[in-house]
């Protein structure tokens, strides 16, 4: 059945047919059936375009989130506050009193593998500006959160470290907060009010984008110690409550090292002993890349197969139609049969205008597959990305089912018996 492969067939009184006449024939007879032809690709068109967009936009998706998640740092891990309770229900991750600055300090000067640590305060509150107003997250922050963090002003500066002892009254606004607030206005040295405290913009955060439904650039930052006494009030036992610590290590291993000493020694402070549970949670931002890909390969994996689902629906149409077409033209099949074309011609003949159908439907559905990856990742606003096999696979792809529907129908159309088929209508 790939005698079609060899480029030629025979016929009786003469001449070898070459691949590119074969074909020729094959696509002037689907040219002459253009609806017929166009409904029996559209299954193929579906698969192949499906698999390549679906894939395109897994990978797209992944390399953002990974992006977004190395501009913060896979190098740092997050200490969370544990969930205070009211009554039986739990609330949020970071709810109770349980993290200090001083925690903070402590693995800073006690914990060799943390290069650099860093204590937030984190709420959302109202902020106005002449006669505007948005709802934005706060964070209280010392001097190292923007080495932490990976991220800087872009305009004015940060705080220094004689402000945040004073608790000086200052604020660097994200770009969201910027266009929301101000507009096209410098809103270096304008004052803003939080919760009905006058804040003076210092600087304004260079660009971040969004972390899913997190938009990174909608944030404030205040000191650390401003925030405590004046919004959000001293509500720890000893030192300054904070909702989380961030420890930066210098590499990988350092960082497991890192994670590590933390828990040993805010278990000591805390005096945490087994079988007792923590009251802080650690996140580590490598171990959120790596579980955020697997979840998307195997996501993307479950999808692509769905729609490969469609490929086989693509390859029955085109057996089908192909098993129609030989009763169509079993008299023409006669015709030639009686002038000399062997089995073997007539096989390759319909094999032919199978795999041309497919090939063209592949072709069709790459095109189409690779437009709509571009537009979902330019309506999304996620890195366009479009991998080689996708490409190789869907072409192969397309070939196989055009290979494997047109057998059947070819193998019937060179056994009709050339006596019995001139005798059909």
């Amino acid at each position: 059945m790939f005698k079609i492969f060899k480029g030629f067939y025979k016929v009786k009184n003469t001449r070898t047919v070459p691949l590119l006449e074969i074909l020729t024939m094959a696509a002037e007879t689907l040219w002459s059936n253009k609806l017929r032809t166009g409904l029996t690709m559209l299954g193929v068109i579906i698969g192949i375009s499906s698999v390549i967009a679906i894939t395109s936009v897994g990978q797209g998706v992944q390399k953002g989130v990974e992006q977004q998640i190395q501009a913060l740092g896979t190098d740092v891990i997050q200490i969370l506050a544990g969930a205070a309770r009211s009554g039986n229900v739990r609330q949020g991750v970071g709810s109770s009193s349980t993290l200090t600055w001083e925690d903070a300090k402590a693995i800073a000067t006690q914990a060799p593998s943390a290069q650099m640590v860093s204590a937030y305060l984190q709420r959302t509150a109202q902020v106005v500006y002449a006669g505007q107003n948005t709802s934005t997250t706060i964070y209280g922050t010392d001097l190292n959160y923007p080495e932490v963090r990976n991220t800087h002003p872009q305009q004015g500066r940060y705080f220094t470290q004689e402000e945040l002892d004073t608790a000086a009254q200052l604020a660097i606004i994200g770009p969201t907060v910027q266009s929301t607030l101000f507009g096209g206005v410098n809103p270096i040295g304008e004052r803003i009010r939080i919760q009905g405290e006058a804040y003076e913009v210092i600087g304004v955060m260079e660009p971040k984008g969004s972390q899913g439904p997190m938009d990174r650039d909608d944030q404030i930052f205040i000191p650390l110690t401003s925030m405590s006494k004046r919004l959000v009030g001293n509500n720890a036992l000893v030192g300054v409550s904070v909702n989380g610590i961030l420890v930066k290590g210098a590499n990988q291993e350092q960082l497991e090292a890192a994670q590590f000493q933390a828990t040993n020694l805010l278990r000591l402070r805390h005096n945490i002993y087994p079988p007792q549970a923590d009251d802080f949670r650690l996140t580590n931002q490598a171990d959120i890349v790596s579980t955020f890909t697997n979840v998307v390969g195997l996501f993307t994996v479950m999808v692509v197969a769905i729609a490969g689902i469609s490929l086989v629906v693509g390859g029955i149409g085109i057996a089908n139609i192909m098993l129609v077409s030989v009763v169509e033209r079993t008299r023409e099949i006669g015709i030639r049969k009686a002038v000399g074309a062997t089995n073997s011609a007539i096989l390759n003949q319909f094999l032919a205008e199978a795999i041309v159908i497919s090939i063209a439907g592949g072709g069709i559905g790459m095109a189409t597959g690779v437009l709509l990856a571009f537009a979902a990742a330019n309506t999304f606003k996620f890195p366009f990305v479009i991998s080689l096999l996708s490409i190789i696979a869907g072409f192969g792809l397309s070939l196989s089912v055009g290979l494997l529907a047109g057998v059947i129908p070819a193998r019937n159309a060179s056994k009709l018996d050339p006596i019995t088929a001139l005798r059909s209508d």
